[in-house]
């Protein structure tokens, strides 16, 4: 009569599997760290884009933003507001009481004020030497110029010269108050320093901190080895 084989039982890993480690005080405190340091990061990144994304956003709308300096259109506007500007393509949408930004004759600034009159005068150009000489055309005669006169509000006398109405930059469309001050702390040196250098920080600090964390988690990883190594040994023997 012949025996079956008698089939070893197979071994079964009989260990109960390690619980997850409670959330102990410093986990808690890594990962409000964790929760602040991006919060750093989206908040001057957020804030970066915004200085960026206005201008373009005004700029795609044909408008331009400009930061008012002085008070001479008070109350209409002063220092430290922003006024919305359109171009101006045809010289003829320029009318008496339009509050335009232009750039006057001789200077390099630019200055915001409301147009009084419109005039055809004849056109003066410098002759090299600082003095004004009208232009002649082919004929010699003086070449006619559209020109307007403006003033500001708050200004008791109309400004001393006429302007050529093709230095006009731009036509008042509205007005944004107290916005002035913000725009240009954002787009100095220092706002910039101050939107870009925390979150690059807080990056920095982040990548400190995985891989402190990848470390300690392999420290434990093998001392997780080394302990079953032992309990495999205790059991064979």
């Amino acid at each position: 009569m012949s025996r079956q084989p008698v089939h070893a039982e197979p071994f079964v890993e009989r260990r109960a599997p390690r619980p997850d480690a409670p959330a102990t005080p410093g986990r808690r405190v890594r990962r409000a760290v964790s929760v602040l340091l991006w919060t750093v990061v989206a908040a001057g990144v957020l804030a970066y884009a915004a200085t960026l994304v206005v201008p373009l956003w005004y700029q795609l709308q044909g408008e331009r933003l400009l930061v008012v300096t002085s008070g001479s259109m008070a109350p209409r506007f002063v220092e430290g507001d922003v006024v919305v500007l359109r171009s101006v393509t045809d010289p003829s949408e320029l009318k008496p009481n339009l509050i335009v930004t232009f750039q006057p004759v001789g200077g390099s600034g630019l200055v915001t004020h409301r147009i009084v009159s419109l005039h055809k005068l004849d056109a003066m150009q410098d002759d090299g030497t600082g003095r004004m000489e009208p232009v002649l055309d082919e004929s010699g005669q003086p070449v006619q110029q559209e020109y307007m006169r403006t003033q500001g509000d708050a200004n008791p006398q109309p400004d001393p010269n006429a302007t050529p109405v093709e230095r006009v930059r731009g036509v008042l469309l509205r007005v944004h108050h107290g916005w002035g001050d913000t725009l240009v702390w954002a787009t100095s040196p220092t706002g910039r320093a101050v939107m870009l250098v925390p979150p690059l920080l807080a990056l920095a600090t982040l990548e400190v901190l995985s891989v402190l964390d990848a470390r300690r988690r392999r420290g434990r990883a093998g001392q997780r080895t080394a302990d079953d190594r032992r309990v495999d040994a205790l059991l064979l023997d």
